[in-house]
Order: C-alpha cells, then sequence, then structure tokens
C-alpha cells in the first residue's frame, strides 16, 4: 500500500515549493510527507574547486533539506515528516522513490511570471515514466494561489477551493484517471470541471463555410459521450458537483486557458514501455509547459 506523499527537493524555488504543496497533499489525505534530495556526484575534477567540494556537498545534502523540513514543520507541527537522502541519477532516484508513494511532487520552472511554467528534464522524464502520479508545481506557488479570492477580492485560504479541473478524452475514458480527479475534487470540497475537446473531421472544415446544424449535431454527440463516461463515477462521488464541458477546438489550449481559475489539473498519460522518448501526449505536453496552476499527471493503461 502507498502510505506517503513525496516531494523531490533540489534546493531550487521550484523544488520548495513543491514540498509545500506535498505538505498541504499530505494533510487532506491524512497522510506522512517525505521529501527526497538527490545528490548527483560532481565529477572529480571539479570537486577539486573550492566552491564544489566538501563543503558545498555538506550544505546540499544535509543543511538545505534540514531546513526546508524545518520550515515546513512550523507550518504544519502535526505533520509526520522525514528526509531522505539519496545519490546517483536524480531521474532514476525520484522514480524508485515514487514505487512506495501515493504521488511524487516535483518543481517546475516559472516563466518569468507570465503565467505558464517549463519542465525541466528531470520533471518531464520523471513524469513521463513514472507509474504513479506526478504533480508538477511551479515556482512561487502558495496556499492561496488554490482558493478563491474573498469578498475584497484578496487571496485567502479562508474561501473555498477553485475548482480542480480534468482534461478527459470521452473517446476512451480511463477509470484511473476519472477516479483520481473526482478524489482530489472531493478531498478539497470543491466542484469537478471535465473538459472533453473535439475537433470537427478536416474535411467539413477546410474551404467550406460553418455548417452550424453539423456543429451542433457533434457537441450533442460529444457531450452524450462525456456524460456516458462520468455517470458512474457522479454515482459513486455523489457529493462531488460536476460541470461537463465540450469546448471545439485544442484541449491543450482550453485546459491552459482555464487552468488560471484552477486549484489542480488533472491530465493522463498512457503507460508504455518503450525503450526510448518520454511517452508524453501533445496535450498533456501542453498543459505541463503552460498551465498556471499546478499539474497532476496520472498514468493509466
Amino acid at each position: 500500500m502507498f502510505r506517503t506523499v513525496v516531494a523531490g527537493l533540489d534546493g531550487s524555488s521550484e523544488s520548495r515549493s513543491a514540498t509545500e504543496w506535498a505538505a498541504r497533499e499530505a494533510r487532506l489525505r491524512g497522510l506522512p510527507s517525505t521529501i527526497v534530495h538527490v545528490w548527483e556526484p560532481i565529477p572529480p575534477p571539479m570537486a577539486q574547486a573550492p566552491l564544489l567540494g566538501a563543503e558545498t556537498q555538506q550544505h546540499w545534502t544535509e543543511r538545505m533539506p534540514r531546513e526546508a523540513a524545518d520550515a515546513i514543520r512550523l507550518r504544519h507541527p502535526d505533520m509526520e515528516l522525514t528526509i531522505e537522502q539519496r545519490t546517483g541519477d536524480a531521474t532514476e532516484a525520484l522514480l524508485d522513490a515514487a514505487k512506495d508513494a501515493e504521488l511524487i511532487v516535483l518543481g517546475s520552472r516559472g516563466l518569468s511570471g507570465i503565467g505558464g511554467f517549463m519542465v525541466g528534464s528531470v520533471g518531464l522524464s520523471v513524469a513521463a515514466r513514472s507509474e504513479r502520479p506526478v504533480v508538477l508545481v511551479r515556482a512561487g506557488e502558495q496556499a492561496t494561489d488554490e482558493h478563491e479570492p474573498d469578498a475584497d477580492g484578496l487571496p485567502s485560504t479562508q474561501t473555498p477551493f477553485r475548482p480542480v479541473v480534468l482534461g478527459l478524452d470521452a473517446n476512451s475514458p480511463d477509470g484511473t484517471l476519472i477516479e483520481f480527479a473526482f478524489e482530489e475534487a472531493a478531498r478539497r470540497g470543491t466542484r469537478l470541471r471535465v473538459l472533453h475537446g473535439w475537433n470537427l473531421p478536416p474535411y467539413y472544415v477546410y474551404g467550406l463555410t460553418v455548417d452550424i446544424e453539423l456543429q451542433d449535431k457533434v457537441v450533442r454527440q460529444q457531450a452524450a459521450l462525456l456524460a456516458d463516461a462520468l455517470k458512474p463515477w457522479r454515482q459513486k462521488f455523489p457529493d462531488v458537483e460536476v460541470s461537463e464541458e465540450v469546448p471545439a477546438g485544442s484541449p491543450g489550449a482550453r485546459l491552459v486557458d482555464v487552468s488560471r481559475e484552477a486549484s489542480l489539473v488533472v491530465v493522463g498519460r498512457r503507460i508504455r514501455r518503450r525503450p526510448f522518448g518520454a511517452h508524453i501526449g501533445p496535450v498533456t505536453h501542453a498543459v505541463l509547459h503552460h498551465a498556471v496552476a499546478p499539474v497532476a499527471v496520472v498514468p493509466h493503461h
């Protein structure tokens, strides 16, 4: 059984935001949290440099994780929190740590504060290969960012959570992905927005005027597909308010747009055991690189 929420820490501002997010998620789940710090050995010639020797290694492997843990304990004094030190390749070490976790939380580098973020190579590799859910958190993420503004329009943790957003392909819905999103919404006591994007076939579009009747027909068909996919989950989670949306156009662009009003965006990734390449679909890839809210990538078959 997976009984911890793991956060990867490398000392960056985005990884510190990830440890804070992981702590809040662990509290929602009633679980302990584990901070995993990976020390990647420095090549011997570089290790001789004054700023890269034993003193630097001691700071990165001891002081920095301890300070991060102390900061979390100040905000969550009743939380069970542990530090785990690993040595070696960061991606492989984090993937190994994720095997015993309910989910693993990593940081993503911010892009100039104008909305959207960029996933680093380690985060992208872990998200593409992990068989446990991976959450990517941008630098500067605060608890108040997950909540609706108060009556004065100011951020506050005393207001309800913003909705959880799920990007779903209703043509091939996966129960693991849907259940994860419903559970996240239930934990937060908030609404679940489910988006299923679609496009008209090219031969209906290129060189032709818009056929409103055809478009309305397709919308109804897609809405019916989505309703059928969610029906058993609505019954399983009757207390979760659900809104179903079937916008035309790029699903990735739409998810990025609505991420500005979300506490969490949930997308899927099919597990493919191929020897090469990062196996993340185009929608998930777009959301990972540009969404404003934290993004959960849920692997499924």
